[in-house]
């Protein structure tokens, strides 16, 4: 994801509420897919009737993978976002989301196109379309069992479905992944991801029409997301897609302005605001939509505003509650025109 924004008559452009108890996150990780034409290596067959009875074959499809939730790359995403914190310990609660820095595909050298991903096959259904895009997740952390350093953690993944649709600009195919994560006390987190598959871009095709960001956030701050930065995330995640680090290849191959801010680190920084506004708070859902593609060309500002649903609050909002007791806090990005990257909503226990 993070090149290409999903076409808002295709996918809407409504949150759906998060799912409990499914999961989803990308093959490998949470960062690794994003669109690219060279070297997905499809061939570029339409989505007929045959076609999609081929892909939708996958439905069903499972997957079991283990990791060990290391210290190190704590560490290291901890300086990327140029965070002061303690250094982890075993049992050290893993901050949301960063299980992304986890079970990552590792493919041969020999196995990598021409954009630095892993050519297509395995797990994944062979989508003979050339873009993709991680569009967005919903994510369900159970209560009271943590993911924590040093937890052996087992996630189990699913492909939930397979659909196709004809949008403004050509073949949109969507795949819902579902993941579980469980540790020794059993399930801790549940996803559910979606990536869009779709046809390679043309001249005069219809573009998106922007969506301006919401004004007057509570919490506001600034990012530039910079090459260094793009690059470490992009080391931290295992991720060799080209367009986050290679200049001359998002430009003269992919056709983009600069390289592309990685979508899930755009969600990343989302809930780091969180955190830096109500370190003591504990997220039970989270779900998130990329709308618009960011460069590193410009600053990225990051918003957030607790809702105001008819609880009370304090002084800022933060502690407004909704009808069960939880509260609810809108986080979005913005590019430096003002329009909207990414919108997500964060539910608090």
């Amino acid at each position: 994801m993070t090149a290409d924004p999903p076409d808002p008559a295709a996918l809407g452009t409504t949150l759906r509420p998060a799912g409990v108890g499914i999961t989803s996150h990308p093959a490998g990780a949470g960062a690794n897919l994003a669109p690219g034409a060279a070297g997905a290596s499809p061939d570029l067959r339409p989505i007929d009737a045959t076609e999609l009875a081929h892909l939708q074959r996958w439905q069903g499809r499972t997957e079991v993978r283990s990791d060990m939730l290391h210290a190190a790359p704590v560490r290291g995403l901890s300086a990327t976002l140029d965070r002061a914190d303690p250094d982890p310990v075993p049992g050290s609660v893993l901050p949301p989301l960063w299980h992304w820095l986890y079970f990552l595909p590792q493919s041969r050298h020999s196995e990598i196109g021409p954009d630095g991903h892993p050519r297509r096959g395995g797990f994944l259904p062979p989508v003979p379309l050339p873009r993709r895009m991680w569009a967005g997740g919903r994510l369900h952390w159970q209560a009271g069992n943590p993911l924590r350093v040093g937890d052996a953690v087992e996630r189990r993944s699913c492909i939930a479905s397979v659909s196709h649709k004809t949008g403004r600009i050509g073949d949109l195919l969507f795949v819902l992944l579902r993941h579980e994560l469980h540790n020794a006390a059993g399930l801790a987190l549940t996803e559910e991801h979606d990536i869009v598959y779709r046809s390679a871009a043309r001249p005069g095709d219809p573009q998106p029409a922007p969506q301006a960001a919401p004004a007057g956030a509570a919490w506001q701050r600034e990012v530039l997301p910079d090459e260094v930065l793009l690059f470490r995330y992009s080391a931290l995640t295992f991720n060799g897609h080209r367009i986050h680090y290679d200049r001359r290849y998002a430009n003269a191959v992919e056709g983009y302005p600069g390289l592309i801010v990685h979508g899930p680190l755009i969600a990343t920084l989302l809930l780091d605001l969180l955190r830096r506004e109500m370190p003591e708070a504990r997220l039970a859902r989270f779900e998130f939509r990329a709308v618009r593609p960011a460069f590193d060309l410009n600053p990225l500002r990051l918003n957030g505003q607790p809702e105001a649903d008819g609880g009370g609050a304090d002084g800022d909002g933060s502690r407004r509650v909704s009808r069960d007791g939880s509260r609810r806090i809108n986080l979005w990005a913005q590019d430096h025109e003002g329009w909207l990257t990414m919108q997500g909503l964060a539910t608090l226990t």
